[in-house]
């Protein structure tokens, strides 16, 4: 509900007359090394969380057949809505991934990219209906580390080297991608 900021390089709030980042185009290799990572098999892919597109464009550039976007923030699902009007493969639904789970098919591949998620400690029982045999998932990974903070069985790590610009989210010089 908080109201976003838009600029060419990131999206930003402000909460308590402070500014936070909530995402920026530095993520760029992180999000397509996630995108690759859950595109792997093909099939169909689950994002949750459009942000600024970054993934989703990446996930369209491999062979799927389907790319649903689950985004509950009511100024990005216009524009993930604009991204997706050219897309026959994309399905845009509107909510929070938790509240709309139930109403999803299963995937090949899930990326979970979120923001201030209150529904987080429930990522780990959610996998399992949500994901085909053999499926591929992931998710953005702020903790700057490979704690499995959610335990998922059989958990790799793939360690990518960052120099991100100071911001208020992520100041690792080693991205841990879950896989």
């Amino acid at each position: 509900s908080q109201s976003l900021t838009f600029a060419e390089d990131k999206i930003t709030l402000t909460y308590a007359e402070e500014e936070f980042e909530v995402m920026m185009n530095w993520e760029d290799p992180l999000m397509s090394a996630s995108a690759a990572y859950v595109c792997e098999g093909g099939g169909d892919v689950l994002e949750i969380g459009f942000g600024m597109g970054i993934s989703a464009d990446y996930i369209q550039q491999h062979t799927i057949n389907s790319h649903t976007i689950i985004e509950n923030h009511p100024d990005i699902i216009s524009r993930a809505q604009a991204w997706a009007a050219d897309k026959s493969n994309v399905t845009i639904v509107e909510g929070d991934w938790y509240s709309v789970k139930d109403t999803l098919s299963t995937y090949d591949g899930l990326f979970l990219d979120t923001w201030g998620d209150q529904h987080m400690s429930e990522f780990s029982a959610s996998l399992s209906p949500l994901m085909k045999v053999g499926g591929k998932a992931t998710w953005w990974n702020n903790n700057g580390s490979n704690n499995d903070i959610f335990n998922i069985p059989n958990l790799t790590w793939q360690e990518i080297s960052i120099d991100p610009p100071s911001n208020s989210y992520f100041n690792a010089s080693t991205y841990y991608l879950p896989k």
